[in-house]
């Protein structure tokens, strides 16, 4: 799979290089987690959070309106998903790593996406990116097979549990309700991915690989 650098130009329709700020704390607080050998997302995370009012991401981020940091770190070199947001989503790289991407704008009206779509771009160690709402993303990838450690600037409540999950596993009809997983999320799953199994399987294609 080609894999294109953090400042091509393909990268400016999924989202933008975040440039004179200085995110020091929440990276050194990044770097006092440990990364697992699986994948672990958690949507908040106190020392990220009191790091992230260091740099006040929610005035710059937010519009003053409540965000919430946390990360997801790991080892991983495999798509198996995509979600998204109605909002856009701020990475904070601690290690270099991989972002694969697509446009929401071509999942189809039953909501099933073509994977050879999906684009892989290297994102450099230090380097904050927005990732917009209308970007198809899901778990960062690892950079010759290490593990990677990326912060996670969202909306406050999102990625938490739904109020009504029964309705988030009918796979009936065209109603986009099937996809949403978890507050503010929408996903959409491939049939291979076993950590991915109950959701919506509507990933078409290879389940992308980098390592492939």
């Amino acid at each position: 799979m080609v894999i294109f650098e953090q400042h091509s130009d393909r990268f400016r329709r999924y989202g933008r290089i975040i440039g004179n700020m200085d995110f020091g704390p929440v990276i050194d607080a990044l770097g006092n987690i440990e990364i697992p050998d699986g994948v672990e997302y958690k949507p908040s995370v106190d020392s990220l959070e009191k790091a992230s009012e260091a740099v006040a991401l929610d005035r710059i981020f937010g519009g003053e309106l409540a965000l919430e940091t946390g990360y997801c770190a790991g080892h991983n070199s495999v798509l198996n998903a995509v979600e998204y947001h109605r909002s856009s989503e701020v990475n904070i790289c601690a290690t270099d790593c991989i972002l694969l991407l697509g446009l929401r704008q071509d999942v189809t009206n039953d909501f099933h996406y073509d994977t050879s779509k999906m684009e892989a771009f290297r994102i450099h160690k230090g380097t904050a990116v927005e990732i917009y709402a209308t970007t198809l993303h899901y778990a960062p990838c690892g950079v010759d097979g290490e593990g990677f450690m990326v912060g996670v600037v969202l909306p406050a409540g999102t990625n938490y549990d739904l109020e009504q999950p029964h309705r988030a596993v009918s796979f009936e009809g065209n109603d986009e309700d099937k996809l949403l997983t978890a507050k503010n999320k929408w996903l959409i799953c491939h049939p291979d991915a076993e950590s991915e199994k109950g959701h919506f399987p509507g990933l078409i294609g290879v389940n992308t690989d980098i390592d492939k």
